[in-house]
């Protein structure tokens, strides 16, 4: 059996929010940028090729579950971004870790968002392929 080939140009994915508002307004801070907007559903830009939806849409099981990773070129820049924006006191349920190596190769922040997503921002080691 011959395997299609099929190209694609973007994968998004669909991020759930408790407070549809307040996911918007954090995500702005954290430098993505918001594209387009209705009641419903937010498009947020990190790059071109890299971007995401924000839901008005909570299920708490399933935003407790959800992980999003972001590959940096940058950790340590990011970290002190994040926590020059004190994002822990002034948003609720925001909680972030601090840059560390794991084992499986990669440097990572862990953050997680207003609505219990938590996201990988990680950093390859500069000898890493």
């Amino acid at each position: 059996m011959e395997t299609m080939k099929l190209a694609s140009t973007t994968l998004r994915t669909f991020v759930p929010s408790r407070s549809y508002e307040t996911s918007r307004r954090f995500y702005k801070e954290l430098g993505f940028d918001e594209k387009w907007t209705s009641n419903e559903l937010s498009i947020f830009h990190a790059s071109e090729s890299q971007s995401f939806f924000v839901q008005n849409f909570y299920r708490k099981e399933q935003a407790e579950n959800f992980m999003m990773q972001l590959m940096v070129e940058d950790l340590d820049a990011w970290w002190t971004h994040l926590t020059s924006l004190d994002l822990e006191s002034r948003y609720e349920g925001v909680k972030m870790k601090a840059p560390h190596d794991y084992p499986w190769g990669l440097r990572e922040i862990h953050l997680i968002d207003p609505a219990g997503v938590l996201w990988h921002i990680t950093q390859r080691p500069s000898d890493a392929t």
